[in-house]
């Protein structure tokens, strides 16, 4: 044989070694099954800035969220946040699985921890890492969360459980900040009230002996009636005034939340 052909036989060789142990691999490597939610772009509702109630919510609970211009930035951070990958952790799946290509399907009914074999939490979270991401389009700002995993009913769960906690830290955590606006008007109304009957008793035991004070011949008679009474009127005026308060603050509460509009729940 040919000393050009033995050179040009060598790499041909090679390169058919490689190409089938790379078949033989390639057959037994598990698949990976990807699930896309997306969500888009929210305005948030209600009386006065459903942002910063969301955004001082997250800081109550541990989340940081920065001071951005628009609500679906922070739900980008809130699916990132320890908070919401942790309750991901302990969530427990139903699902079927296999352990490798050819293998046949097992069911299974574990938590999430327990699937990525992690004996501490921070190990999880390091494993489900690569496996949960979550990003944003700048220009049609709508949200995209994707998980991959070797099942596909798995990884389809885990975007709508992601979607499920980051409605209830919306709905529920939101609220906080508006529960505790709500929290202090009921307490200063009721101080207020109290005080209200204070100055309505003390100005009752002064007409009780100085009815007619307005025409009274002594003037610190006259003086100190005119002081009970608009002591009297202010205290009303107060309570008028934090029973509004108080009936605006129930109403943030209940409406200053941004809603969740999911386009796709996840495929």
């Amino acid at each position: 044989m040919r000393p050009w052909l033995l050179e040009l036989k060598r790499p041909l060789q090679i390169g058919l070694v490689a190409a089938v142990l790379t078949a033989a691999v390639s057959l037994f490597l598990p698949n990976y099954y990807r699930s896309e939610a997306r969500v888009l772009p929210v305005e948030a509702k209600g009386i006065g800035g459903g942002l910063s109630n969301l955004v001082g919510a997250a800081a109550a609970f541990g989340v940081s969220l920065p001071g951005g211009d628009s609500s679906d930035a922070n739900f980008v951070d809130i699916l990132q946040s320890r908070w919401l990958r942790e309750k991901l952790l302990d969530t427990e799946f139903t699902f079927k699985a296999r352990t490798w290509r050819f293998g046949a399907e097992r069911d299974r009914r574990e938590k999430l921890s327990v699937y990525l074999d992690a004996d501490n939490t921070d190990r999880a979270l390091k494993a489900l890492a690569p496996m949960l991401s979550v990003s944003r389009d700048l220009k049609s700002k709508v949200i995209l969360l994707t998980a991959e995993t070797k099942s596909p009913s798995l990884s389809q769960q885990i975007t709508r459980r992601s979607l499920e906690l980051l409605e209830e830290f919306i709905q529920q955590k939101g609220r906080t900040r508006g529960g505790a606006k709500a929290a202090f008007a009921k307490a200063r109304l009721e101080e207020a009230r109290s005080e209200q009957t204070k100055a309505e008793a003390l100005f009752q035991r002064f007409l009780e002996t100085d009815r007619n004070y307005q025409v009274s011949p002594d003037p610190s008679v006259r003086i100190k009636g005119t002081r009970l009474e608009a002591e009297l009127r202010l205290r009303m005026q107060l309570v008028a005034t934090l029973a509004l308060s108080f009936e605006q603050a129930l109403m943030e509460e209940k409406n200053d939340v941004p809603i969740l509009n999911v386009l796709d729940g996840g495929n």
